[in-house]
């Protein structure tokens, strides 16, 4: 939108219901946002006024700007579907790549690393990737840890424990941006988290 392009059209809030043309608009103007500003230009006034939404309607969904960026991020990893081929190693790494193009290659994925160092000085951003975040997004992971489990591959005990190294796997490169030169570890990682632990 140029400085010359008339305002959007303001739309009438419907309450704590959520309008679903005001909803899409929101998102879209969200995305459009963070692609053009980035992480650090992003701003709830910035989409309210690229939306033609309220500030206090874009509070009323999401209670924080982290709460806006976790949705957008959400819709746009959407595509990204965890496939059961049969084996645990190899199902977490073909995901694992894709996962790893997504953060490289798209606005959401880029602001993903932001997002995390946010949170550790923020105690809004904080519950919004503990409480919304990560239960969320790892549900995809869960299903293959889930389908080695009923294949007898993994213990159902050894679950959360498996998660956990592999979210700090994941992490670990994002964080440091690595995403590039640590993709060559990613099958051998795999394999740790896949491991059997049975003598």
């Amino acid at each position: 939108m140029s400085a010359t392009d008339p305002p959007p059209k303001r739309r009438a809030s419907i309450g704590a219901r959520r309008n679903p043309a005001s909803q899409a608009a929101i998102l879209a103007a969200a995305r459009a946002v963070l692609a053009e500003q980035g992480y650090s230009g992003f701003s709830i006034d910035a989409v309210s006024r690229r939306a033609g939404a309220g500030k206090p309607t874009i509070y009323r969904w999401w209670k924080s700007r982290a709460e806006l960026l976790i949705e957008v991020y959400a819709a746009e990893k959407g595509a990204l579907r965890a496939a059961t081929t049969g084996n645990l190693a190899e199902d977490l790494t073909a995901y694992t790549a894709a996962l790893w193009d997504f953060w490289r290659d798209t606005p959401s994925g880029r602001t993903f690393r932001a997002l995390v160092a946010e949170a550790q000085h923020d105690e809004t951003a904080l519950e919004a990737l503990r409480g919304k975040f990560l239960p969320e997004r790892l549900q995809d992971v869960r299903a293959l840890f889930g389908a080695a489990v009923a294949r007898g591959e993994i213990a159902a005990a050894e679950v959360e424990m498996r998660l956990a190294l592999y979210v700090g796997f994941n992490w670990y490169y994002v964080l440091t941006d690595r995403l590039v030169d640590g993709r060559a570890a990613i099958p051998a990682a795999m394999r740790l988290v896949a491991a059997s632990l049975r003598d």
